[in-house]
C-alpha cells in the first residue's frame, strides 16, 4: 500500500534527442546532450527525412509525469473535534509507553513463615 502511494504522487520527465528518426540520447534524470547545432522549428517532416543525418532535423522531446497532489492534508483544515482527538490520541499514546520509576515489590517488608517441619518428606510424597 506504501509503494502505490509513493509510485501515485511521485513525478518524473524522461528527456529524448531525436535526430531525423533515430534516438540520440535519452535521460530520465538529467538534460539530454544535444547537436552542436540548435534545430530549427521550420523544417517539416518530409524534409528531415530527406535530409535524415543533416544536423538542422534535430528535435528534443520531453515527457513529464506529474503525480497526484491531492494527499496533503493540513492540520489547519481539521475541525475542532478532530484536532481534539488527535492531541488526546497522541498524548494516551505517549503516555503508553512510561515506565514506572522502580520496581515495586509489594511483599518484600514480609518474611515467609517459619518452617516448623517438611511435610512431604514426614509424608513421603515425592514428586517424580
Amino acid at each position: 500500500m506504501a509503494l502505490i502511494v509513493l509510485f501515485s504522487t511521485m513525478s518524473f520527465s524522461v528527456d529524448m534527442h531525436y535526430c531525423g528518426d533515430h534516438l540520440v540520447d535519452f535521460s530520465l534524470f538529467d538534460n539530454v546532450d544535444t547537436c552542436m547545432m540548435k534545430a530549427e522549428m521550420s523544417k517539416s517532416s518530409s524534409e528531415c527525412a530527406v535530409m535524415e543525418m543533416d544536423m538542422d532535423c534535430c528535435t528534443d522531446v520531453e515527457v513529464v509525469l506529474e503525480g497526484q497532489d491531492d494527499l496533503k492534508i493540513s492540520f489547519d483544515q481539521l475541525t475542532f473535534d478532530q484536532q481534539v482527538f488527535v492531541a488526546s490520541f497522541v498524548y494516551a499514546y505517549i503516555n503508553r509507553f512510561e515506565g514506572l520509576d522502580q520496581n515495586d515489590v509489594p511483599f518484600k517488608d514480609y518474611s515467609p513463615p517459619p518452617l516448623i517441619r517438611d511435610i512431604q518428606i514426614l509424608d513421603q510424597t515425592f514428586l517424580i
